[in-house]
């Protein structure tokens, strides 16, 4: 039986050391909103279907909510508002979903961003089959997802604006 007795946890959160006391049952995506502030998680299915709440655990793509928090301790965790592009600017992909029109509501947007800067890490140069695979565990309701690939397309060929 899982304890109710909150446990101290301790990670890297974009660099920035922090720690914070949590319910084994807490998720990564509760203590990420709720504990530590970082609203661009974004709450979705609850459930690991639709990438609203992606972020990067030791540079790994994960479904925050269906991680423990706990499960973060001594590891290093990136969100979206971890991403930049130096001097607080936005990064080649931000820039390019904003030059290209990939978002509409952009609720889904910082999980689509976490998801294709994870891609492009591992794969700087994606065929359409793998951009389109890495996109599938994601989902937006508003775009269509066109905007979206030609954003990362841009940024993977070097022509982002």
């Amino acid at each position: 039986m899982a304890s109710k007795e909150p446990i101290e946890v301790a990670f890297t959160l974009n660099q920035v050391p922090v720690s914070c006391h949590v319910e084994t049952r807490r998720t990564l995506l509760d203590c990420l909103r709720e504990d530590l502030g970082a609203v661009g998680v974004h709450v979705g299915c609850e459930h690991g279907v639709c990438g609203c709440c992606n972020v990067t655990v030791d540079g790994e793509l994960v479904r925050s909510c269906l991680m423990f928090a706990f499960q973060a301790d001594g590891r290093q965790v990136g969100t979206i508002e971890g991403i930049e592009g130096g001097d607080e600017s936005l990064s080649p992909l931000q820039e390019a979903f904003c030059a290209n029109h990939a978002m509409q509501c952009g609720y889904c947007t910082p999980g689509m961003i976490m998801t294709l800067e994870t891609l492009l890490k591992d794969n700087p140069a994606p065929t359409d089959d793998e951009l389109i695979s890495a996109l599938s565990g994601n989902i937006c309701r508003c775009t269509g997802y066109q905007q979206i690939v030609d954003a990362c397309r841009s940024v993977a060929a070097g022509t982002a604006e």
